[in-house]
């Protein structure tokens, strides 16, 4: 080979080969997202994950500079939906979840993930609150008569909830363990149903969202006995909480906030927080997910790592307790 032509394509090769660690940079230096950004809701559309998603997607991704589309992937109360984006590995997939996804990885067997450790926590977006009620052919009154009336009585007063695992379920759970009551346990397949019969008095008493039962306790179809959060609700605000009442530990509280699977790096996780609280805060998405019944609320991401923390053994000794199973 001619010497001069030797140099120059060794010279070629070192310039090539100095060029990669650059290019490698840029590479990991480009702005995210690079492509259009998946939100998946592990149930179906109407749900209160789903109105959030569907505020919230369009605004961010004016803010991104991409399309931000929703995903409905429905099943085994949220797992499949959970799976998909703990497994995701575009890094453009995002989750919009409850505390939900808390009680179902531990109350469905053989859950592919664990909630603690496969997602990063974004940022709250809203809450719910529920509220305890009575029909009023139980005659009863307030909190005292329904605690006197279930320790004479044990198994003499029903309640009901939308499926085993579902908030209402597991809230009277958790009521049932700070009180020693023993209550009638019966579970519906879906809300309908069971709204339906505990209107009817074919139930005596169940957890309803606050603003779906104050307008059946203001028409006096049913009696309200307390709400599950710390504080009274601004749409019931003569109802006390259970603390007021003398029942501590039972803060109920819907939540609702968005995660990313645990492998996307933390400055994206961060952007996303910046960029999605300062929709949930914005008053428009207040004002849309209030009309749904749910208080806008975001976070930062360390708040939500906190709340989560904390509810997953909080809920998983209440599924211990009492020895529920989902298959």
């Amino acid at each position: 080979m001619n010497f001069k032509l030797k140099n120059s394509a060794l010279g070629l090769l070192a310039l090539a080969s100095s060029l990669l660690p650059l290019a490698a940079q840029a590479q990991a230096a480009a702005p995210w997202p690079t492509q259009s950004v998946r939100i998946v809701v592990p149930f179906t559309a109407g749900t209160g994950m789903d109105t959030i998603a569907r505020a919230v997607a369009p605004k961010l991704g004016e803010r991104l500079g991409q399309t931000v589309v929703v995903v409905n992937q429905p099943g085994a109360s949220g797992n499949i939906g959970a799976d998909t984006v703990a497994k995701s590995g575009d890094g453009h997939t995002l989750l919009m979840s409850a505390n939900t996804m808390l009680i179902a990885a531990q109350i469905y067997k053989n859950v592919p993930f664990n909630p603690l450790q496969d997602f990063a926590p974004v940022s709250m977006a809203a809450y719910g609150t529920l509220m305890l009620v009575a029909n009023p052919k139980t005659g009863l009154k307030t909190m005292k008569e329904f605690v006197a009336q279930a320790k004479s009585r044990p198994g003499s007063i029903s309640f009901g909830s939308p499926g085993v695992g579902t908030p209402h379920h597991m809230s009277m759970e958790l009521f049932k363990a700070q009180t020693g009551l023993f209550l009638l346990h019966v579970p519906y397949r879906g809300t309908a149903g069971y709204t339906q019969d505990l209107l009817a008095g074919e139930l005596n008493v169940g957890f309803l969202p606050v603003h779906i039962a104050q307008n059946f306790v203001r028409d006096g179809k049913l009696t309200a006995l307390a709400v599950g959060s710390n504080k009274r609700h601004p749409v019931s605000p003569t109802v006390a909480t259970f603390e007021e009442l003398g029942v501590k530990g039972v803060e109920v509280d819907l939540w609702y906030a968005f995660f990313a699977p645990s492998k996307m790096p933390a400055a994206t996780v961060a952007k996303l927080n910046t960029e999605i609280a300062a929709i949930i805060r914005s008053p428009e998405v207040n004002s849309l997910l209030g009309r749904a019944g749910m208080d806008a609320t975001a976070s930062s991401v360390e708040e939500l790592t906190s709340i989560v923390q904390k509810d997953y053994p909080r809920w998983g000794a209440v599924i211990k307790r009492n020895s529920l199973s989902v298959e």
